[in-house]
Formats: C-alpha cells, sequence, structure tokens
C-alpha cells in the first residue's frame, strides 16, 4: 500500500480525527470541535428508570457502572451505598463558565470527571441519589447523555427506595481502574439564549417553568430579576414525583409517578408532542428531570433544556414576566 507524503502535525491531526470519529454512535458522524472533542449531531442513548430489583441486578451484574452522585460532604455514601458505586458528586459536574455560575462543564471537563470515576465512552452506567436531590441524579444522568454514553439508568425511589425494597447495600470502598474517556458532545439536546429568544409567544412552542411557585410568580428575589420567562408555564417538579401525594404508602421525591400519570400531568397543561417544548428552571438543574422524563419515557419528539435558564435570562434585558401562571386561573 502507497503512503502520501504528510508533516508530523498533519499525521497526528488525520489519526486524531480518525479516532474521534470512531467514536460516534453508529449511524452518525462526528467531527472534532474547537477543544479536541468528538462533536455529535443527536443523541442516540437510551434511558430508562429502574425498580430497586433492577437496579440491584445491574449494580452486582458486572455489565454497568454504578454513579452514587449524592451531594459532599459523602457521609452518606461512607454510610452505605449499592454494590459497586462510586461517589461523584453531582456538584462536580458545574461550574463558573467566565460568565456565569453553575454551568455544566464543557466536553473536556466532564470526560476527565467520569474517567477518574472509572467510566469509559462505551459503558452503560446506573446513577443513583435520593429524596429531592433526584434533581442531582437526572443532573447527572444528562451530562452522561451529552457525554455521548450509549446506555443510562436511573434507580426510580433513589437510594431510600432501594434500601426499603430491602436490595443489598454495602459500606465497601469498590476498587476500580481509572479510564481515558475521550471528550464527546452530543449536539441537538440544549437550546440557546439567542435560539430561544425568537421562538418566545409562538403558538406552537411552549415553555415549561418547573421552578417553585413563588420563583415563577417574582415573589422571590433571589436572582438579578424576578419572574419568568413571558408564556412560561409553572410545572413545579414535584408534581411528577410521589414527593406530595396523599396516596402514597410511602411520600418518596425520588419515586416517579406511573407513566399514565405522568403524560396526564403534562397534557392536562398543554404540553402536548406535537409542540415544541423548552424546559426552562433556575440554573438548568430542575429542568433535567423533566427533560429526561419528556424525551425518553414519554417519547416527545421535540424537547430541549435550556441550561442557562433564569440564571441567565435574569442577567438579560429580555421582557419578563411576574404574577400567577394564567393557565391555571380558574
Amino acid at each position: 500500500m502507497a503512503f502520501l507524503s504528510v508533516s508530523p502535525r498533519a499525521a497526528l491531526a488525520t489519526l486524531a480525527t480518525a479516532v474521534i470519529t470512531s467514536l460516534a454512535a453508529p449511524g452518525l458522524k462526528a467531527a472534532p470541535g474547537p477543544s479536541g472533542e468528538s462533536i455529535v449531531p443527536s443523541s442516540s442513548t437510551n434511558l430508562e428508570w429502574l425498580s430497586p430489583t433492577e437496579a440491584a441486578a445491574a449494580a452486582n451484574s458486572g455489565r454497568w457502572k454504578v454513579l452514587d452522585v449524592r451531594t459532599v460532604p459523602p457521609l452518606d455514601y461512607i454510610n452505605g451505598h449499592l454494590p459497586q458505586a462510586v461517589h461523584l458528586a453531582e456538584q462536580t459536574l458545574r461550574g463558573p463558565n467566565g460568565k456565569l455560575p453553575f454551568q455544566i462543564w464543557a466536553a473536556p471537563e466532564l470526560a476527565s470527571l467520569f474517567g477518574r470515576a472509572g467510566i469509559g465512552n462505551k459503558d452503560s452506567v446506573l446513577v443513583y441519589s435520593d429524596g429531592s436531590n433526584i434533581l442531582g441524579a437526572t443532573l447527572a444522568a444528562y451530562t452522561l447523555e451529552k457525554s455521548g454514553i450509549p446506555k443510562i439508568a436511573l434507580v426510580n425511589g433513589g437510594y431510600t427506595g432501594y434500601k426499603n425494597s430491602g436490595s443489598p447495600t454495602t459500606k465497601i470502598y469498590p476498587s476500580y481502574q481509572q479510564v481515558s474517556f475521550k471528550p464527546t458532545a452530543v449536539q441537538g439536546l440544549a437550546i440557546k439564549l439567542p435560539e430561544l429568544s425568537p421562538l418566545i409567544g409562538k403558538k406552537d412552542v411552549i415553555i415549561v417553568d418547573p421552578r417553585p411557585k413563588a420563583q415563577y410568580e417574582g415573589i422571590d428575589q433571589s436572582f438579578q430579576r424576578n419572574g419568568h420567562i413571558p408564556g412560561a408555564i409553572n410545572l413545579p417538579w414535584q408534581q411528577l414525583t410521589e414527593a406530595n401525594n396523599p396516596d402514597a404508602t410511602q411520600q418518596n421525591a425520588s419515586q416517579l409517578k406511573s407513566l399514565d400519570d405522568l403524560r396526564k400531568v403534562f397534557v392536562s397543561r398543554g404540553v402536548t408532542p406535537d409542540k415544541t417544548v423548552i424546559i426552562s428552571c433556575s440554573t438548568g438543574r430542575e429542568a433535567s428531570l423533566q427533560f429526561l422524563v419528556l424525551k425518553h419515557l414519554l417519547k416527545y419528539p421535540n424537547v430541549k433544556i435550556y441550561e442557562g435558564s433564569w440564571t441567565e435570562y435574569s442577567a438579560t434585558k429580555l421582557p419578563l414576566e411576574t404574577g400567577p401562571d394564567p393557565s391555571q386561573a380558574h
């Protein structure tokens, strides 16, 4: 076979591009990004919620990497965790980006974190947290999908639901090998402010705000400006869970409602599959739950998450609204 004469630098660049392309999901052509990350045009991730029994089987099968993303300090993890679970607190997945606080790290930083936790690009990953920190688990799952992980599962009921089911826990720290995770950035999951702005008020677009009522209405004065994106509906994230269910044997913010009930929650508020659905909260964390439920469980075809959320929007001069959600008026 004949070889072309090329410079060492060009040869390395060609090799890097070939490696990056080989990491793309089947049928998707990757291209190198500005930091050398693989840019994949759309997600092919399979994401699901597992029962405690299913999660126990997955954790013990050796076919899943297990991430405990409960918050720091890690005393909850030390006191007990799923077998083979590595602790990677969800706070480590975000930081300042030179303009805004609490933004998801770019692909190279996420790759470094996941590699240190023993996760490779082709691994299946089981994620869990507990209680209202279900949002930490869904944020972690979202960052894994953004990084091109092919198969992700969350524990329905979180650690409390898992433990109460009688599934095995341990205090033993797993031994594992750190790996090299190739930085990957999956496109099509998020929407940026310049793309969002012209969609505000469009009839075929619905913006869902999962924040508490006081933040949505502008009563809470936490931000530079307070209120919500014009036309957004207020659908607090807890409505998707058994957090406040008076009929539940055990109220659990990490336990999702049934698929039928989840569908009813959204459809009753006009969030239907024929619309472009944009989820925007405070920092992108609350939005991650509704995004994953709509996209992966209810199979809505056009769902986006606005990662900058109110942290970014409130720092602009774009119009806002305050007061109660008019769609809930009787």
